[in-house]
């Protein structure tokens, strides 16, 4: 009996030792296949929830039309809960083409760039396309590099319809004074070809000066004071934008001849719809840089979310006037 009892007490701890590891094994399994579940699932959540990253590469802050362009992105990227991120080049090729290259290395889903130069911003767009990070332009174009859409306005439309106010108040007769953007950029070689082909229409006007302030008000000042001094006679100023209008009439009201020359802009930007309000100009081309900057995100996050953009995404530009300054509308 005794040896019987042993027999049966060794063959039952036999068998707990040989379930033992089994056990093991049924337990390894199942915790590996927990861990597998959680792995797969927490992606598919990740991506679920995954915030839209959009980087605008500003060419400058230090004016009111790209303040209002930022003004507008921030708004709409709040609106679609996209993460935006804004850097400021301040009118610095170097800084930009650094600004995207730092931009590139926080992987946004989009990089929308304003150019400070069109042919300067080119190695920026390139670096971007190789990353595999798709590229839009606003405002200003890149003269090269992969660029899947450029949202802005067409300048030369915009020349145009400022020489056609002009040579209207005018009479076809007079002497004109024009203030260039920055020649580098499409922006402003565009709004200048527009405009003189409309001068080239009215042989009875003149333009007795032609010289670039850079889309800078303080610039502008400048150029006009010394063209006033060249010239006894001035009877209007076109500006490629409006911070040169604005430079452009100051100028004029240290000459004391506020209101007696006509002073037409282009962007239609606070400042100068205040000018137009105290008749100290006459008009401005609104191209709203505030729904520059929405329809820029807008355009980001068509584009994230598959659809296909024209080549070209052109606003709406209009005359903005005193007897429709109040009308237009420039912002929400």
């Amino acid at each position: 009996m005794k040896k019987g009892k042993k027999a049966l007490a060794f063959a039952f701890l036999t068998t707990i030792a040989m379930a033992a590891p089994l056990a093991g094994c049924s337990s390894t399994k199942e915790s590996s296949s927990d861990k597998q579940a959680v792995s797969t699932s927490a992606p598919n959540s990740t991506n679920a929830t995954k915030k839209l990253k959009i980087g605008l590469s500003m060419n400058t802050l230090n004016n009111p039309f790209f303040v209002a362009v930022k003004e507008g992105a921030e708004a709409q990227a709040k609106a679609i809960g996209a993460e935006l991120i804004v850097t400021d080049a301040q009118n610095n090729v170097s800084t930009q083409l650094s600004n995207v290259e730092s931009m590139i290395q926080q992987k946004p889903d989009v990089i929308i760039i304003d150019p400070t130069d069109s042919d300067a911003i080119v190695p920026a767009v390139q670096e971007a396309n190789q990353a595999n990070i798709p590229i839009l332009t606003i405002d200003r174009k890149a003269n090269g590099g992969e660029v899947v859409a450029h949202v802005g306005f067409d300048a030369v439309e915009a020349g145009k319809m400022a020489g056609d106010w002009l040579a209207k108040e005018l009479k076809g007769k007079g002497n004109v004074v024009e203030i260039t953007g920055i020649m580098g950029t499409n922006v402003a070689q565009d709004r200048d070809k527009g405009f003189n082909e409309v001068m080239k229409q009215n042989p009875g006007i003149k333009i007795v000066a032609k010289q670039t302030a850079n889309f800078d008000r303080g610039e502008a000042l400048k150029v006009m004071e010394n063209i006033i001094q060249a010239n006894p006679r001035i009877d209007a100023v076109y500006a490629a934008n409006d911070e040169m209008a604005i430079g452009a009439e100051q100028a004029l009201e240290a000459a004391n001849l506020t209101g007696k020359v006509k002073i037409v802009g282009t962007d239609d930007t606070d400042p100068m719809k205040e000018l137009i309000k105290q008749g100290k100009a006459n008009a401005t081309v609104a191209n709203p840089p505030y729904f520059l900057g929405k329809d820029a995100v807008k355009a980001a996050k068509d584009l994230s979310d598959g659809k296909k953009l024209e080549k070209d995404v052109i606003l709406k530009a209009e005359i903005v006037k005193k007897d429709n300054v109040d009308q237009v509308k420039t912002r929400d």
